[in-house]
C-alpha cells in the first residue's frame, strides 16, 4: 500500500446498531483498499474501547489527530454528530470528503497518477 492515499472513513457509530455501523465501515474500507486507497477505520476503536473505555472527548481527539494525516475522507450515510464534527474539520483542513464511490475512485486514480503510480 505504499503510495496509496490515506482515506479516513467517517460515519455513524453510536447512532443505531453499533455492530452494524462498525461492519459498514469495515466493508467500505475493503472497497477503498480494492480501489487503491489505504483506509483508516476509526470505528475499530470500538474494540479498544471495550477493553479500556474512554470518554467521548478522548475518542474525538484521537480521531481528529488521525484525520489530519489523511489525504481524503469518505462519509458513510446516516446521522452522526461525530462524523459531522469530522466533516467540518475536513473543511478547515481542505481535505476532500467523498460520499460516493465513483468520485472517490477518480480521486484515488488521480492522486496515484500524480505521484507516478500508474497501476491504479
Amino acid at each position: 500500500m505504499i503510495g496509496n492515499p490515506r482515506i479516513y472513513i467517517m460515519g455513524p457509530y453510536t447512532e443505531g446498531d453499533v455492530a452494524r455501523n462498525v461492519r459498514k465501515a469495515i466493508e467500505m474500507a475493503n472497497v477503498i483498499s480494492v480501489l487503491g486507497g489505504c483506509p483508516f477505520i476509526p470505528h475499530l476503536c470500538h474494540f479498544w474501547h471495550l477493553v479500556c473505555p474512554q470518554d467521548y472527548d478522548f475518542w474525538m481527539e484521537y480521531d481528529l489527530q488521525w484525520l489530519e494525516v489523511c489525504n481524503a475522507a469518505f462519509r458513510l450515510p446516516g446521522a452522526s454528530k461525530g462524523a459531522d464534527k469530522e466533516d467540518r474539520r475536513c473543511g478547515e483542513l481542505s481535505i476532500p470528503v467523498f460520499r460516493n464511490t465513483p468520485n472517490l475512485m477518480k480521486f484515488i486514480e488521480d492522486w496515484r497518477y500524480s505521484r507516478g503510480y500508474y497501476d491504479a
